[in-house]
Formats: C-alpha cells, sequence, structure tokens
C-alpha cells in the first residue's frame, strides 16, 4: 500500500497486508516455527530457521516500514533495538553523544558497555546549543525529541544536517511521538528508534522495540546483528503488534484529546507547577510540592494506575524521582494519558489533587 496522500488511520489500519486473496484472512495468523522445510542449497528460500526470519515479523516489519517510510528491522525489546544501532555501529575510538536527560537506558549503554571498550561518550542536555557543541569529532549523534521525560523538542532536521556535515550519523528516538506524529527518516536521521512497548502496540501488554533505517545495507547489518545475538520478537507477540497497529491514530487522538484537557485543568492550578505536554503522544509531565504530596496524590487516583511505562490505552502515572535515573524533582509526576473519557480523568485528577493537599 502507498502511504503518501493517505490520512493517518487509512495507513494505520491498511499498513502491511497482503495483497487480498480469496479466501484468505486480512492478516495471516501468526506462524509458528523453529525450522522450515529447506530441501538443497542454503538460499532455497527465505524461510529456513526462525533466528534469521520468520513471515509473521516481515508482515509486521513491512507494515511498519509503510508508516516509517524506510526499512524496518523489529527486535525483542525497545533496548534489544537500541544496543543493536549503538553496540554494532560503534568501535573503539569512536564517539557517541547521546542525551545526559532522556532515557536512561543509552546512558547505561554508554556507560557500562561503550566506554570500557573504548568508546568516548559526550553526554549533554537535550538542548540544541548543547548538541551542537558535542557533534565535532562525534562518530553518532543521538537525539530523543521530544525527550523522556522532560519533554523537550529539537530541531532534528538542522540537527542531522549539522551531524551529516561534521561526518557523524544519526539516530532518533521517536518513542514518544511515533510515525504518525514524526519520521525522522524523512527529517534527516539515519536511524529512528522505536519502542513499539508504547503507543505502537498500545494495550500495555507486549514488548517490542524497532529501527528503521534508509539505507538497505543499514538493514543487512541490524538483522545480522538479531540473529546473531538472539535479540528476536516471538510470532505472537509480533502478530499481535501488527493487529494492535490499526488502531494506533484513533488512540492517539483521543490520548491527545485528553491530554489536552487535563493539561487545561492543571495549569489553572496553583498547586501544581511545570507542566509540559509537547502536544503530541500521551505524555504530560508535571511538579507537585515533594515527594510526600506527590505519592499522596497517586495514592488517591481511582481510574489512574500507578506503573511505569507509557502509551497505552489506560491511564497511568507514577513519581518518575523512585527510579533515580533522571534529574527531576522528588514531586515530579509522568503520567501516560489513556482513551477514557476525558470528563471523567479529569474529575479523578482534580479529586486526587485535592485529597492530597496539605
Amino acid at each position: 500500500m502507498a502511504g503518501d496522500g493517505l490520512g493517518p488511520s487509512t495507513r494505520a489500519v491498511h499498513a502491511g497486508l497482503p495483497e487480498p486473496a480469496q479466501g484468505e484472512p486480512f492478516l495471516p495468523g501468526p506462524v509458528f516455527a523453529a525450522p522450515y522445510h529447506l530441501h538443497g542449497p542454503a538460499d532455497a528460500t527465505r524461510f529456513s530457521y526462525h533466528r534469521y526470519t520468520n513471515p509473521t515479523w516481515e508482515h509486521l516489519e513491512a507494515a511498519l516500514g509503510e508508516l516509517e517510510g524506510g526499512e524496518v528491522v523489529v527486535f525483542a525489546s525497545g533496548m534489544a533495538a537500541v544496543s543493536a544501532v549503538v553496540l554494532d555501529a560503534l568501535a573503539p575510538g569512536d564517539v557517541l553523544v547521546a542525551p545526559s536527560d532522556a532515557y536512561p537506558g543509552i546512558r547505561s549503554i554508554a556507560r557500562e558497555h561503550l566506554e570500557p571498550r573504548g568508546v568516548a561518550a559526550r553526554l549533554v542536555p537535550t538542548e540544541e546549543g548543547a548538541v551542537r557543541s558535542a557533534i565535532d569529532g562525534a562518530t553518532l549523534v543521538w537525539l530523543e525529541s521530544p525527550s523522556n521525560p522532560g519533554l523537550d523538542m529539537l530541531d532534528v532536521p538542522a540537527l542531522a544536517a549539522e551531524a551529516h556535515a561534521a561526518g557523524a550519523a544519526v539516530a532518533v528516538d521517536n518513542t514518544l511521538a511515533g510515525p504518525l506524529r514524526q519520521r525522522p527518516l524523512t527529517l534527516g536521521a539515519d536511524f529512528a528508534v522505536t519502542s513499539a512497548s508504547k503507543h505502537i502496540t498500545g494495550h500495555s501488554d507486549l514488548v517490542l522495540g524497532y529501527v528503521a533505517v534508509r539505507a538497505a545495507e543499514r538493514a543487512t547489518a541490524l538483522r545480522a546483528w538479531r540473529s546473531t545475538t538472539g535479540a528476536i520478537p516471538g510470532p505472537f507477540e509480533a502478530w499481535l503488534a501488527h493487529r494492535s497497529l490499526a488502531t494506533l491514530a484513533v488512540r492517539l487522538e483521543r490520548q491527545e484529546a485528553n491530554a489536552a484537557a487535563l493539561v487545561e485543568m492543571l495549569e489553572a492550578r496553583e498547586d501544581v507547577a511545570g507542566v509540559r505536554w509537547p502536544g503530541v503522544g500521551s505524555v504530560v509531565c508535571f511538579t507537585l510540592d515533594g515527594a510526600e504530596r506527590a505519592q499522596a496524590f497517586l495514592g488517591a487516583l481511582r481510574l489512574v494506575a500507578e506503573a511505569t511505562s507509557f502509551g497505552g490505552l489506560h491511564s497511568n502515572a507514577e513519581r518518575r524521582a523512585r527510579w533515580g535515573t533522571d534529574a527531576v524533582g522528588e514531586g515530579f509526576i509522568r503520567l501516560n494519558v489513556g482513551i477514557e473519557d476525558a470528563p471523567d480523568l479529569v474529575a479523578d485528577l482534580e479529586r486526587a489533587l485535592e485529597l492530597s493537599r496539605p
């Protein structure tokens, strides 16, 4: 299906479906196999052993590729996707530029795996001046926009152009926005990395990740890394992800409408500070006065579960400082806005804010 000119729901519903065939389902069911029949030479068929490829993965990869505008390789988790890019692309003497204030997984890889093997890591805030100052001499520039949890935005096309001019490749963690709101490959990125556990699958029941690329040789290298390390998705998980993808646009529309309603309420309150929402996606952040107030607020919520992660259709929130991985205040709340009715969510948060007042 050609994605150009079609609306987001149309693209999401039809992405990756095979050509119609009499008596066949719209989306073929998951293929469960370890070995496949293989007569003669190793390249007689694309399918020889599950660790190398699977028909269900290929349908999902085709669907995501249509949405991303590139070639997609699916992994067992978002962190497997991150690892496949940075661990395979960087060698001793190389330089990684990465955010110091965004998703902590990339920092962990830099500290625990890259630096010990001789890769220099320049960790800088998600701020354009800071990123620009670190680009010279870099091998790979890793951007996250919007960032998690600060929700900071970057000028991806400008930074990608500057990085390329300096000889660096560019990867963008696009998890918070997703391909219906931002397509990093069309903005100049070489890699678009997404945790599909979040908005893409949207039901808080799957862990998957993927990397989208423009260059075929990069896709080949990513697939080789996936099969060598065994970072492969299960066929049922891949099938569920493709099934869930069809509702991505309508889920996002509802989540963003709900987020706008909650932001309006939160910004009007004197006991809430630092309300942030980039206008896309389901994540809203704000700060309450200290850990005790924040925890009392979370405990008073009825519709919003206290849980980590985001992108799912059930609203959930957490006091982000509990992990000790982010430079945020003790009362910083990261809220994932679900698809419940907006008046009910507004009422639930207002009630919890009142009950949690000291």
